[in-house]
């Protein structure tokens, strides 16, 4: 899946649009950020930092790209950004809705330079509805969704996070499926120029599969009620001996039934999947019992050749060094540079590379304006103007 190319004006910032974009550039597209002239993207000074001093989350989610400075504010500034529209295959952007009519870099505008753009907006909470213009971010997200989980420890239910930044990546990883549907969309035939409306929320109410059909009929379906959510003993979290935690999914008969063989535990074997409540508590309590009596290592090497989905529960340091995560190769560790999550699809023709970098503020201005038929003199005047940096 290569998209050598195509080229991509990006206009977001922060994570959840540079994630997206970071997609489409490892994926070979030429990703060109477009940043202001003050500071540039947010991230960039974010703590905490690299070796090299830029924000590590700036530095995660942009590699490989190029960066423009311009001041869309100005005449000047929007001039030479639709200079570059009539060379790009895609524009995306993560303003809220109305910013980018005032800027003048609306889809209906860029059309007037690109007839078949495809121009995707990337939201909290989409282009439409009672929320469109509220700020927001990933916990706002969640929780609009309903999927905040909720603690069942103690008297009072308190909202956590499920995920790490759920949301952001949910969002990003949908507008980079969009992009690359509108493109071949675009290469089949099938429609020309087309503009996606993707909205992070609605990332995570699609995430949402296993408890709407519940939500939707009616019901409230709350942790530790549902299926996978702690309700069967069988599917659900246990500590170990170590204070670590390991994970058992044996929802199929037999993985539940390679379990209990493992565990010196036949009796077991035929109250899989019971009805009774008092059956499941007395399960859960005897599960509890088994998980406490070894380590968490322990018991992953120990069921490491048993067919019953058991593992252990990583922190994210540990996951890193995890043997499953190294062997799949997108985890680049440079000889220089900070080591980064890298593009996280395995295939014949993608390639994990630990050698791109992260562009300077504005470093690649004068190559794209160059490009896009502007002259010295023309960058000299708009640089003091201040449209371009």
């Amino acid at each position: 899946m290569r998209l050598d190319g195509v080229r991509v004006l990006d206009l977001t910032r922060l994570l959840p649009g540079p994630y997206a974009t970071q997609l489409l550039a490892d994926s070979g597209a030429d990703v060109v950020k477009i940043e202001d002239t003050g500071s540039g993207d947010y991230a960039r000074h974010m703590p905490p930092t690299t070796e090299a001093g830029v924000g590590a989350v700036f530095d995660a989610v942009n590699r490989g790209k190029r960066s423009v400075a311009l001041d869309l504010k100005s005449e000047g500034g929007r001039e030479v950004f639709y200079a570059l529209v009539e060379d790009a295959d895609v524009v995306i952007e993560s303003f809220r809705p109305g910013v980018t009519d005032r800027l003048g870099v609306d889809y209906e505008t860029l059309t007037e330079y690109r007839e078949d753009l495809v121009y995707c907006s990337l939201t909290g909470y989409g282009q439409e509805g009672p929320h469109a213009d509220r700020a927001g971010h990933d916990l706002n997200y969640i929780g609009l969704a309903g999927l905040l989980d909720m603690t069942r420890d103690g008297e009072e239910e308190k909202p956590r996070m499920p995920g790490y930044q759920i949301a952001d990546m949910a969002g990003g990883l949908l507008a980079a499926y969009s992009v690359c549907s509108a493109l071949l969309s675009r290469e089949l035939g099938n429609t020309g120029g087309e503009y996606l409306d993707v909205a992070l929320t609605d990332a995570v109410v699609s995430f949402s599969q296993a408890l709407a059909p519940q939500a939707l009929a009616g019901d409230d379906p709350r942790p530790g009620e549902t299926p996978l959510t702690g309700e069967y003993p069988w599917y659900d979290v246990y500590e170990a001996a170590d204070g670590n935690y390991v994970t058992l999914g044996a929802l199929e008969p037999q993985f539940w039934s390679a379990f209990c063989e493992a565990v010196d535990r036949p009796e077991l074997i035929g109250k899989h999947m019971t009805n009774d409540p008092a059956e499941r508590q007395a399960v859960r309590e005897e599960l509890e019992a088994i998980f406490a009596e070894r380590t968490r290592d322990e018991w992953a090497e120990t069921m490491a050749d048993v067919d019953a989905a058991v593992d252990g529960v990583y922190s994210p340091a540990e996951a890193f060094e995890h043997p499953q995560i190294e062997a799949r190769g997108y985890v680049e560790r440079p000889d220089e540079g900070s080591p980064r999550v890298g593009f996280p699809l395995c295939g014949s023709d993608i390639e994990h590379s630990a050698t791109v970098d992260v562009p300077g503020h504005g470093e690649h201005t004068d190559e794209l304006l160059e490009s896009a038929g502007l002259s010295d003199g023309d960058i000299d005047r708009l640089r003091e103007d201040g449209a371009v940096r």
